[in-house]
């Protein structure tokens, strides 16, 4: 063949390579104006393809998937809407007219779209489980939020924050909403210079953002009740979040007295899922504007939210022990700045966090003058850790004589409380003589008295142990290492015979008493509440034991938990008094002395500083097998300048207790490292980490890790 001619079968070529391009996009326009069928079925005309995140949990299955929504599903398959999908290997692919593989899972549809950027063949949306649009996208702007700050995946969120469906609870008809009610007296928001000034902002529709100190007494519930009838004053929605069933319904009892039934719903596990689900869909609705409950209520639907509140934030139960471990007054926040509404975070303690929002410029103070404080507070003493064991009333009655002559003079007016930081009898027991703990011969746990007649046995595996000797010196007599509640509640009621002794803990929380004379012993957060003026007097027992954690926040946590019931005391002026065992010249015994929680935290938040330890700077624990660990933190783009600490081996779990989250499994041996980053590389952080997990999981490279965000403990 000549040159010429081999010049023109190149051209040629060239010709039809693009004729048959021509033909491609010609048959892919007609594809398109043809009538789609799947599997004998048409398809919707107008917006056909459904983007849908499926409920399925891991970080490298986090995003939307495609579906074709068949023309009977097109009136039912809405923004928001419950649905099945087959989802599995070859997610979302088809051919000759047949999934491949993959079995049916639930998901939310989050949007429908023209047209899918995959080029393939899309499956079919299998169900619309309900037509219930319970997924807003407010509500999925929030999930996304958190699952990016806490470097988790939507679906976890998600599961977070939208109730398990139930058919009847959606055939429910709710009434209108009633009309808002009038703006709240300030009442005993008067006792605090900007009380009134923050009702007043509130009621004409402003986000006013304030860390509150709440005052000690029995008036912390109706106001927190004022500031949600201020805001449905004006128009607007309110969201409350307790620590606990108990508190909120004290809030619930104290706004129903203020506003009337029918203006706020009370989201609490302790309803029933059934019961549950249908206040939720009230909420969603627009039947009620107001919502106090625990934890998962942060994400509750309020619709046109004006307020987000959350009441003692540094206890434990705001932290969600599922991934991603979200903290309810985070969320709160993201809420408050997304929804521009206002914000109230109170306890009549103060948390680090707190007090941060306060020293940044974000939130003002709320709180009363020295003078007010004084006056509602109780008067506040202490006895030495090492003066009680000289006292020998102590060693005979558990108190030392300052506690007992506070505690005899108290019962003639009321009740008086006991707080002991243990529950049980003697859950830890040492040689008498040379003070080597009490250790079981099979398992080597530690042992304890559950009773004063019962033998002794091991915490872990159970098993009794008669005739035991030290090892170390041969001893056979025990002395307790830590008293419980019921022991001491036997040793008071030996001490005062004429007196009732009630009991207080997880096992059975009284939730009120009678104000006649009594000893209430309690185990911290259990404290009941006193139908009177409140405890004559309370005894604050073994500090040594809270405030000797091996804990970052050990000292926060003890003053919390001393101040929680201490302000169930009624005031010096009344005669109430606090008795506190510990050391007198620790910085939490001396802020309890003073009632100054803000001066307590401010010092916490300059140690914080000069530390680099949260919530000064962003942290992450990554905690699984050591080569786990480091493969994760070796694979993460990490920002610039991030500082890993460890990592550390964590102890090894009692093999006697429940296995609890983050534990690792039976027979593993788990490290943790912490990354620490400057403020404002949070973000950053949070996405390195879940990216390279997300590739590790893609790869199928090592085993499970757990990355948790902002840890609360740093033990």
């Amino acid at each position: 063949m000549s040159r010429e001619n081999g010049r023109a079968g190149a051209g040629g070529g060239e010709q039809l390579a693009l004729i048959r391009e021509a033909v491609r996009e010609t048959r892919k326009k007609e594809e398109r104006a043809r009538p789609r069928t799947w599997r004998g079925a048409e398809l919707a005309a107008r917006r056909p393809v459904a983007r849908v995140l499926v409920d399925k949990g891991p970080v490298h299955l986090d995003k939307l998937w495609d579906y074709a929504v068949p023309a009977a599903m097109d009136a039912e398959a809405q923004p928001g809407v419950r649905v099945r999908v087959r989802f599995g290997a070859g997610t979302g692919k088809v051919r000759e007219g047949r999934r491949e593989g993959g079995g049916l899972l639930d998901g939310y549809l989050v949007e429908r779209i023209d047209a899918s950027d995959y080029r393939g063949p899309l499956a079919a949306l299998a169900q619309v489980v309900s037509p219930e649009p319970v997924l807003s996208e407010p509500l999925l702007k929030l999930c996304r939020a958190v699952a990016d700050r806490y470097a988790g995946s939507l679906a976890d969120v998600l599961q977070l924050a939208v109730p398990p469906r139930n058919a009847r609870a959606e055939a429910a008809r709710f009434p209108a909403p009633p009309p808002p009610p009038a703006p709240p007296a300030p009442a005993s928001w008067s006792r605090y210079p900007d009380g009134p000034a923050f009702l007043e902002a509130l009621a004409r529709g402003e986000a006013p953002r304030a860390v509150w100190t709440a005052l000690p007494g029995p008036h912390w519930p109706a106001e927190l009740a004022a500031a949600v009838a201020a805001t449905l004053a004006s128009g607007r929605g309110a969201l409350v979040v307790m620590p606990d069933g108990r508190s909120a319904a004290r809030v619930d009892a104290a706004l129903t007295e203020l506003v009337g039934p029918g203006q706020h719903a009370v989201l609490v596990a302790e309803s029933g899922p059934e019961e549950r689900y249908r206040r939720w869909l009230a909420i969603r609705r627009g039947a009620v504007r107001a919502v106090v409950g625990t934890r998962a209520a942060m994400y509750a639907p309020v619709a046109d939210l004006g307020l987000v509140a959350i009441w003692d934030d540094g206890n434990s139960s705001h932290s969600d022990t599922n991934a991603p471990h979200p903290h309810a007054r985070d969320v709160l926040l993201l809420r408050a700045v997304h929804e521009k509404a206002a914000c109230l975070v109170g306890d009549v303690g103060r948390t680090v966090e707190a007090t941060q929002l306060v020293e940044n410029g974000w939130a003002r103070p709320l709180e009363a003058g020295r003078e007010t404080v004084r006056a509602a507070a109780p008067l506040v003493r202490t006895v030495d850790e090492a003066e009680e064991a000289r006292d020998e009333a102590a060693r005979a009655a558990r108190l030392p004589s300052l506690a007992w002559q506070t505690a005899r003079a108290a019962l003639a007016r009321g009740p008086v409380l006991v707080q002991v930081p243990r529950r049980g009898y003697v859950p830890r027991l040492a040689c008498a003589r040379c003070r080597t703990p009490a250790r079981c011969r099979h398992c080597s746990g530690p042992l304890e008295a559950r009773s004063q007649d019962a033998a002794l046995c091991c915490a872990w595996c159970g098993q009794e142990a008669p005739g035991w000797a030290c090892a170390e010196c041969g001893g056979t007599r025990l002395r307790a290492q830590i008293v419980g509640a019921r022991r001491t509640a036997e040793e008071l009621g030996r001490a005062f015979p004429e007196v009732p002794v009630r009991t207080s803990g997880r096992d059975h929380i009284l939730e009120t008493v009678p104000d006649v004379p009594a000893l209430v012993v309690s185990t911290p957060g259990a404290e009941p509440v006193p139908e009177g003026p409140g405890y004559a007097a309370a005894l604050l027992l073994d500090g040594w034991a809270l405030l000797g954690r091996a804990d970052l926040r050990a000292g926060e946590e003890a003053l919390r938990r001393w101040l929680g019931a201490a302000s169930l005391v009624r005031g010096q002026a009344a005669g109430g008094t606090v008795v506190v065992i510990a050391e007198p010249a620790l910085r939490p015994v001396q802020a309890l002395v003073r009632w100054d929680p803000a001066g307590h935290a401010l010092r916490e938040l300059a140690e914080r500083a000069e530390l680099g330890f949260p919530p000064v700077s962003r942290m992450a624990a990554v905690t699984g097998r050591a080569e786990d660990v480091a493969g994760l933190l070796h694979a993460a783009e990490l920002p610039a300048g991030a500082e890993v600490l460890g990592p550390v081996p964590l102890p090894v779990p009692d093999p006697g207790r429940p296995r609890r989250t983050g534990d690792p499994p039976p027979g593993e041996e788990w490290e943790r490292a912490l990354v620490r980053v400057r403020p404002g590389q949070g973000a950053a952080l949070a996405a390195a980490l879940k990216a390279a997990r997300a590739a590790r999981l893609v790869k199928r490279e090592g085993q499970q890790l757990r990355v948790r965000i902002d840890p609360p403990d740093l033990g």
